[in-house]
């Protein structure tokens, strides 16, 4: 296994010659140490089934299988599936996922450390996904807002990128969104926590989940905030030449490990979009999203 740092940003790395079916405990040690240095790493020549791909995601931690079963893959469960791509006249997973600002699971009660995505059909020319580092977007705050969110709070719900189901066509709207505040109410999470792994602290919050952001003592802060964090992270700028942001290309043979900790991410899509297919295996790695949640 060879680890090249991507040259020009603190964000990425390349991984040659890894195989997981081979990798000892120390490759795989060197591997996950990388994603939380460098971020993203991106191992290359990989060529893997949906159960290999899951075989991989164990070897770096317990896989967390999505909630929602229109999402998952027909044969290998923990497989999500992002894909505009039908098989057999039938859809597989669900198309144009993800094309907002998040980190994964943000809105859920335990979201994982660790996201693997593995590209399938590979985009000629809308290639790539767009990262924030928030741990990095965090130190490049002004002082003053940085002392305007100490010790608060955010609310992450999925109530504004929830898709509709095959099983809600035709019921009423109110159904649905009562089922979803009942099945997925909103959680809170602290608005800036420190990386179990690192020691940085990470603002954690995302425009696609976050909704509100609340004091400590709970109460309810103006929504203003949030948009001014948005901004000076770059979440609103919908050129995508902020300088906090990072597009992470691809090509196929790469699988992409990333750290779902410190980065939210943002799919690339556009109104023609091309034939696109990639799988998505999530992990818990040795730690809890913080340490307040270890404690919990």
């Amino acid at each position: 296994m060879r680890i090249t740092d991507c040259a020009g940003t603190h964000i990425g790395a390349s991984v040659a010659d890894f195989d997981h079916s081979s990798a000892s405990e120390g490759d795989i040690t060197a591997l996950k140490e990388t994603v939380y240095r460098r971020k993203i790493a991106v191992l290359k020549g990989q060529d893997l089934s949906p159960q290999a791909f899951l075989e991989l995601g164990r070897r770096l931690g317990r896989p967390e299988t999505y909630y929602e079963p229109m999402y998952r893959h027909p044969e290998v469960s923990e497989v999500f599936v992002s894909s505009n791509v039908p098989e057999n006249g039938k859809q597989i997973g669900v198309p144009k996922t993800g094309k907002f600002w998040h980190a994964d699971y943000q809105f859920m009660p335990d979201p994982f450390g660790i996201t693997l995505i593995h590209p399938q059909v590979v985009p000629e020319r809308n290639r790539g996904t767009y990262f924030i580092d928030m741990g990095a977007a965090y130190e490049k705050l002004p002082e003053g807002l940085k002392g305007e969110i100490e010790g608060a709070r955010c609310l992450h719900s999925v109530r504004k990128y929830f898709k509709v189901r095959p099983q809600d066509v035709y019921r009423p709207l109110s159904e649905i969104i009562d089922e979803v505040e009942r099945k997925t109410p909103a959680v809170r999470q602290p608005a800036v926590f420190t990386h179990p792994m690192t020691g940085e602290k990470v603002l954690y919050l995302s425009e696609g989940f976050t909704f509100a952001i609340e004091d400590a003592e709970g109460k309810r802060l103006d929504e203003e905030l949030l948009r001014r964090l948005f901004e000076a992270t770059g979440q609103l700028d919908r050129s995508f030449e902020h300088e906090n942001i990072h597009l992470q290309s691809f090509e196929k043979g790469d699988l992409l490990v990333w750290d779902n900790r410190s980065l939210i991410h943002c799919a690339r899509h556009t109104t023609t979009p091309e034939p696109t297919v990639s799988y998505r295996v999530t992990v818990h790695d040795e730690r809890k999203l913080h340490n307040g949640l270890e404690a919990a």
